[in-house]
Parts: structure tokens; sequence; C-alpha cells
């Protein structure tokens, strides 16, 4: 009969890598590689943050509020100085000095704050307008730095796992396996003698 073959497999074992720079540690190992952001570190809390606020961003952006605490604070202010400011000039300068020579009745008076009351609704709500537009501004500029610092911070990432696996690629060991079996040949010769001896069972 023929002679039994012999199968030859390798396999390449990577060696077990760390890099670490100041924002990823990559580790690499047969099974694979794994980065993750070094705790605490400047794209670490970026990723959190976006990860977890996003939703919220995307709504003020989409949404946009004056309840928010910024806006609040903003048109208080102006109310109360545009209001403020208003009242003491129209009383300093037209009022009190009509008034000290005889020449404003009070119904006349009350026609004048009316009319700024007024004014300063319609000022109140052009601002109110402007705060709106302004937040919608604002909070698409605060997403456009938060994704372009988080995609870096993914860049960095990448690059170290690449070079995590590098590493590990050249640090790889190959290790060599055989195995036996029997040849086409074998089985041909083996196949023949059984048909042989069924047919001698068989008297033919």
């Amino acid at each position: 009969m023929g002679k039994k073959s012999t199968k030859t497999s390798s396999k390449t074992v990577y060696g077990n890598t760390t890099t670490t720079n100041p924002y990823v540690t990559s580790q690499t190992t047969n099974k694979g590689t794994v980065s993750n952001f070094n705790k605490g570190t400047a794209f670490d809390s970026i990723n959190n943050f976006v990860n977890s606020n996003i939703n919220s961003l995307l709504d003020s952006y989409m949404n946009p509020s004056l309840n928010t605490v910024t806006n609040q604070s903003k048109l208080n202010s102006f109310m109360n100085a545009l209001n403020n400011n208003s009242a003491k000039s129209l009383e300093n300068d037209i009022i009190n000095p009509l008034s000290g020579r005889n020449m404003i009745r009070s119904s006349q008076a009350t026609n004048l704050y009316n009319k700024l009351a007024l004014n300063n609704a319609a000022q109140i709500g052009n601002y109110a307008q402007e705060l709106l537009s302004n937040s919608q501004k604002d909070t698409a500029s605060m997403l456009s730095n938060l994704m372009l610092w988080y995609l870096n911070g993914y860049g960095v990432l990448n690059d170290a796992q690449r070079q995590s696996l590098a590493t590990s690629q050249g640090n790889a060991s190959k290790t060599q396996s055989q195995s036996n079996g029997s040849n086409f040949s074998d089985m041909s010769q083996i196949s023949q003698m059984a048909a042989q001896l069924a047919l001698l069972s068989a008297g033919l």
C-alpha cells in the first residue's frame, strides 16, 4: 500500500503588546486589540460628555428656549435696564420739565407712560427673538466644536490601536503542526481488496 501522507499547518501567534499615550491605552493579544481612553483625560471627558448630552443638545438646537438659565438672565437684565432707563429719561427729559411749567396734564403724562410701556414691550419682544436666534447659533457652534474634538479623540485612539497591532505583529511567532493521514492510493487499494474478498465469499 502507499505511504501515509503528512500535512503541515502553521499558526501565527501575536505577541502581547500594550501601547500607551497621554490619552489612550491599547492592548493587543492573539485574540485582538482593545483600546480605551485613559480615565479623566481630555478626550475621555469629551467622549463621556458628548455621549451623555448629545440628545439634549440637539433638542436645544432644534427647539431654542427662553427658559434656559442663560437666556433668562440676559432677558431680565435687558428688561430691567430698559424699563429703568426709559422711565428716568421720560420723567427727567419730558414730564418733569413740562410739569414744572404747568404745561402737561395728568392724562397726558399717563398717555406718555402708556406709549413708553408699549415701546418697551416691542423692544423686549425683538430682543427675545434675537436671544432665540443667537441661542440656536451658539448651540450649533458648540455642537460643531464638540463633534470635532470627539472625532479627533477617536483619531488618536485609532492611531494607538494601529501602533499596538503593528508592534504585536512585529513580535509575532509561528508554530507548525503535522498530522498523518492516508493518501488517495491507500484508500483505493483498500477498496480493491474489499471488493475481491466480497467476490470470494460469494463463490464467484
